[in-house]
C-alpha cells in the first residue's frame, strides 16, 4: 500500500488518529480543484488527494498527465468528459465502494461549467461517499480583479452561440440586480461584449483572461468602450466577463416632478407635459399626468 507522501498530511493525521495512517483516502468520490494556469496554486490537500488516489477521472488526460507530473504522483487515469456513456458511469459508480476515486477537470473546480455533475448526483444516489477538495475556481479569481460588487453575483457559463438564443439569453438576466459572470472564447469575445452592451447598456465591467498566468490581464471599463477595444483585437487565453449589476437611479421627487412639470406646462397639454417630464425624469407616466392635472388647474 502506498503511504502519504506530505510529512504535514501525515503528522495531521496522526494527531487525529493513528489508524487512519494504514487507510490513506477513504472510498468515495474525491471532486479536486486543479490549478488554472499557475501549477504553484495546487494546494497539499488536493496533491495528497491525486498521489493517494486509486483512479483518476480527467476530462483530459494529456493536461491532467502534466500536473502529476509535477507533484510527483504516478496514478491511472480514465478519460471522464459530456461524452463519457451511462454506462461508464454505473461502473464508476460501482467501484466507489472500495476504491478512493478522484475527479478533475483541465483546470479550475470540477463540476463549474465542467462536467461531473451527473457522476455526482448517481454517486449520492447509491449512498456513496462524496468529498469535495476545495481550490482555484476562475469565477471566483475574476470577480476578486474586477473590482465589481462582489455582495451577490450570477454565473452565466457560456452563453449561447447563435446570435437570437445569445440576444434572449441576455434579456432573461438584464433585470437582475447582481453582478454577472461568463466564460467565453477569443474568437466569440467581441460579438458577446457587443451584444452585453446593446443590451444592458453603459454597464461597468471587464475581461478578465490568463488568470495566474504569465500574462495575466484585467482590463477594466464600460461595456461599450470594452465593445470597442475587441471589435479588431483578438486576445489569447481564457477569458472571464464580468458585468457589474444594473445603476438604478433614485426616482425624481415631487419638488423636481413639480417644477418640470410647471416649466412644460407653459407650453403644453397636460397630457403631452406629463409625456415629455416621465421621460426625462424617468418616472411612470401616469404619476406625472395625475401631477401635471393638478398643477394645471
Amino acid at each position: 500500500m502506498n503511504r502519504v507522501h506530505d510529512d504535514s498530511f501525515s503528522l495531521e493525521l496522526e494527531e487525529v488518529n493513528p489508524g487512519l495512517m494504514e487507510k490513506l483516502l477513504p472510498p468515495g468520490l474525491h471532486i479536486v480543484a486543479t490549478p488554472i494556469g499557475n501549477l504553484g496554486d495546487i494546494s497539499p490537500r488536493a496533491a495528497n488527494t491525486l498521489r493517494n488516489a486509486d483512479q483518476i477521472l480527467a476530462e483530459d488526460t494529456r493536461v491532467t498527465a502534466k500536473l502529476l507530473a509535477h507533484i510527483g504522483a504516478k496514478v491511472r487515469m480514465v478519460r471522464y468528459d459530456d461524452h463519457s456513456s451511462d454506462a461508464e458511469r454505473r461502473r464508476i459508480v460501482e467501484r466507489l465502494g472500495n476504491e478512493a476515486i478522484a475527479l478533475v477537470s483541465d483546470a479550475g473546480t470540477p463540476l463549474i461549467s465542467d462536467p461531473g455533475y451527473k457522476l455526482v448526483r448517481a454517486a449520492r444516489a447509491s449512498g456513496h461517499a462524496v468529498h469535495t477538495v476545495p481550490g482555484p475556481s476562475a469565477v471566483i479569481a475574476a470577480l476578486t480583479l474586477a473590482g465589481l460588487p462582489t455582495d451577490r453575483f450570477l454565473f452565466l457559463g457560456f452563453l449561447p452561440a447563435k446570435e437570437k438564443a445569445r440576444r434572449d439569453a441576455i434579456g432573461e438576466i438584464a433585470q437582475v440586480r447582481a453582478t454577472l459572470i461568463l466564460y467565453e472564447s477569443p474568437p466569440r469575445l467581441a460579438g458577446t461584449l457587443t451584444a452585453l452592451s446593446e443590451q444592458l447598456g453603459p454597464r461597468d465591467g471587464a475581461v478578465v483572461r490568463e488568470i495566474s498566468k504569465l500574462h495575466e490581464e484585467c482590463v477594466t471599463d464600460s461595456l461599450p468602450r470594452l465593445a470597442a477595444r475587441y471589435a479588431d483585437a483578438q486576445p489569447k487565453g481564457e477569458i472571464v466577463i464580468i458585468v457589474g449589476p444594473p445603476v438604478h437611479e433614485p426616482e425624481a421627487d415631487d419638488d423636481a416632478l413639480d417644477a418640470a412639470l410647471d416649466e412644460a406646462l407653459k407650453r403644453l397639454s397636460p397630457s403631452r407635459a406629463a409625456a415629455k417630464v416621465a421621460e426625462l425624469l424617468k418616472v411612470p407616466r401616469k404619476r406625472a399626468y395625475a401631477r401635471a392635472l393638478e398643477r394645471s388647474k
